[in-house]
């Protein structure tokens, strides 16, 4: 492949391992396309999927995609932890190869045009993508979930931006957008109290005075008998994995609450990981050329 662009879209079903299997199918066996992970969490109810592949190729497998997730996806019935407001919830493009961030966006625009034609679904551009300032953060444009999309549709200001004026009954609507590579972490609590995993969260995240490129909230893993601050780094190269760690865990002490464990959906670039393990081992001077698959990949 000499353009390489990444897409990792998140699907509102984690539970039912047919349907997940139908929808990940859409990038199995494709020309240009390579699926390279994919995660499902009951608790949350959620999937995520991560493909890489030529621009015109991905673009035609994320649209399939979409159409098989509207169609088994019933949100009518969908409960989770994970707040979403679509079956194909977000959908985001990243330049990896030889491709740019104008690349991205006019690939989000393009299947967002044929998403909301071809299957009557709302879309919502947001990000890199974004057609006005309000609409750029997700949590923003996801805010009210699918229970509340009638009604802020109806809103001049939500209106989509491709697409029907009003939700798909059983399919919500989806966000579609460009963006650079994040980090999806979580840090596991030793606790089941929820309003501690939120009140972390609160802290953690930068809209709550925490750290910068961090957005942050708390999930009940009710399995396990645990709770979580789930996280996306948006850039971790300004804010480190080790950093949102560490603030946690610090959060955490104040109620007497231990850090369990931590877990990285999806992929995640190696260049966070050594940094993570250069931070904890007090490595000095070190950098990504002393990696032997960073060698190997030259």
């Amino acid at each position: 492949m000499n353009k390489i662009m990444e897409c990792v879209p998140n699907f509102s079903e984690g539970r039912d391992k047919v349907k997940i299997e139908k929808i990940a199918d859409a990038f199995r066996g494709k020309e240009g396309v390579k699926l390279l992970d994919y995660s499902s969490d009951a608790d949350h109810n959620r999937s995520v999927i991560t493909v890489v592949g030529e621009p015109g190729a991905l673009k035609n497998a994320v649209i399939d995609a979409i159409g098989r997730a509207v169609e088994l996806i019933d949100l009518t019935q969908h409960r989770g932890q994970h707040p979403r407001m679509g079956a194909a919830d977000v959908v985001p493009f990243i330049p990896i190869r030889n491709v740019t961030m104008a690349e991205a966006i006019t690939l989000s625009k393009e299947v967002a045009q044929t998403v909301g034609e071809k299957y009557h679904l709302p879309v919502f551009l947001y990000e890199k993508s974004a057609s006005a300032p309000h609409r750029e953060n997700l949590a923003s444009v996801r805010k009210g979930e699918f229970e509340g999309l009638g009604k802020k549709m109806q809103l001049p200001e939500w209106q989509a931006d491709f697409g029907p004026a009003e939700p798909h009954p059983t399919a919500g609507a989806v966000a579609i957008g460009a963006r650079m590579p994040l980090v999806a972490y979580n840090v596991n609590l030793g606790t089941d109290n929820i309003e501690i995993a939120e009140a972390i969260s609160r802290k953690v995240r930068h809209i709550g005075g925490g750290l910068h490129y961090c957005k942050a909230m708390g999930v009940a893993l009710h399995a396990r008998g645990i709770t979580q601050v789930s996280m996306n780094l948006t850039d971790y190269t300004k804010t480190a994995i080790y950093r949102a760690h560490e603030m946690v865990r610090m959060e955490a002490q104040r109620y007497g609450v231990p850090v369990v464990g931590g877990e990285v959906i999806g992929l995640v670039p190696m260049e966070a990981l050594m940094d993570a393990a250069a931070y904890y081992l007090g490595l000095e001077n070190f950098s990504m050329s002393q990696v032997l698959e960073a060698n190997l990949m030259e």
